[in-house]
């Protein structure tokens, strides 16, 4: 595994991490406790050491098997800790952004993971005039102050969202959407972010699961699996589901990419490479629910860059196949 420094801090980061909404256990089919502590312990085991949750996954659940997670490992320091807020029913938007609420979903957070500081607190897919009044942020510097977050964040779903947070003071990273499929980022972010010194953390760098190459037509989700349920945004934003692409639309041109993989590697490998060939990129996130994924994901991180043929036949086919398809903001 290696490893690249978090922003401005001194701090480093394994450049694969591991996003644990699927542990909540309610948006991607079910997930055992000791599914998810076996899938936590093989991430530990691979080098891992970026975590990053939220408190609305599984209602608080995925933060709880962290917190188990933790207190097993005994090594907390080892990890570096991110989680998110904004979403919860209790109150729900816009009471959500209220300092008073800011605070106690923070402390909720940290009773759950056990901790008596988290690395990095962001948030969540929050409104555009929420970001832009300011509250939010004055209440994360006040409890970066008070030694109970080490830094704040924003995870975004549109650019829009993402240039509004980077003119934010102190902001230290910028959770994004990133992909194969979803080249905007690039465009229109990647030079402003390193400028000012913000890490990019790439979620969904498999596009729910497409770039594993395992998804066919026929492919039949749980019901309680958002590939399911949100295939066109009827529950949270569309972009979380497919890149916000029709999986007919997407099929063929995960093809084209199985073409470019064809090698020593999986589709999910490349991928993740792909990925990580970007230097303003810190660390991507890939869910996984099992050992087995864990250990193919991490593998990314020793392969070589890929060839620049590569990256420019991967932008042709955005430009060609994918661009004008993405539904939803971006």
């Amino acid at each position: 595994m290696h490893y690249r420094k978090f922003a401005a801090s001194p701090k480093e980061v394994a450049e694969i991490g591991l996003g644990t909404w699927q542990l909540g256990g309610t948006e991607w089919g079910d997930v055992s406790d000791d599914q998810a502590l076996e899938t936590l312990r093989a991430a530990a085991a691979e080098g891992v050491t970026f975590l990053d949750t939220a408190d609305i996954y599984g209602g608080g659940r995925s933060e709880e098997l962290i917190g188990r997670f933790l207190r097993e490992q005994g090594d907390r320091n080892r990890f570096f800790l991110a989680t998110k807020f904004g979403r919860r029913p209790d109150p729900g938007w816009p009471d959500n952004f209220l300092p008073e609420t800011v605070r106690r979903h923070i402390d909720d957070s940290l009773g759950r993971l056990g901790v008596e500081q988290i690395d990095l607190v962001q948030t969540h897919c929050v409104p555009l005039e929420h970001l832009r009044d300011g509250v939010v942020w004055h209440v994360l510097r006040e409890l970066q102050a008070e030694g109970k977050i080490g830094g704040f964040g924003a995870s975004v779903e549109s650019m829009d969202e993402a240039a509004v947070c980077l003119e934010v003071d102190g902001l230290q990273s910028l959770q994004i959407i990133f992909n194969p499929f979803r080249l905007k980022p690039a465009e229109v972010i990647f030079h402003a972010a390193r400028e000012k010194q913000v890490a990019l953390i790439a979620r969904l760098p498999l596009a729910s699961g497409l770039l594993s190459g395992r998804i066919t037509a026929e492919t039949v989700f749980a019901e309680n699996d958002h590939r399911s349920f949100n295939r066109d945004g009827e529950r949270f934003n569309i972009g979380e589901t497919f890149a916000g692409l029709r999986l007919e639309d997407a099929l063929p041109v995960v093809e084209q990419f199985r073409k470019l993989a064809k090698g020593n590697t999986t589709l999910a490998q490349w991928a993740l490479r792909w990925c990580l060939d970007h230097e303003e990129i810190t660390t991507v996130i890939p869910g996984a629910k099992n050992p087995d994924q864990v250990r193919e994901n991490a593998a990314a991180s020793a392969m070589k860059r890929l060839p620049s043929k590569t990256h420019a036949t991967v932008f042709e086919l955005y430009y060609e196949a994918v661009r004008e398809k993405i539904r939803g903001p971006y």
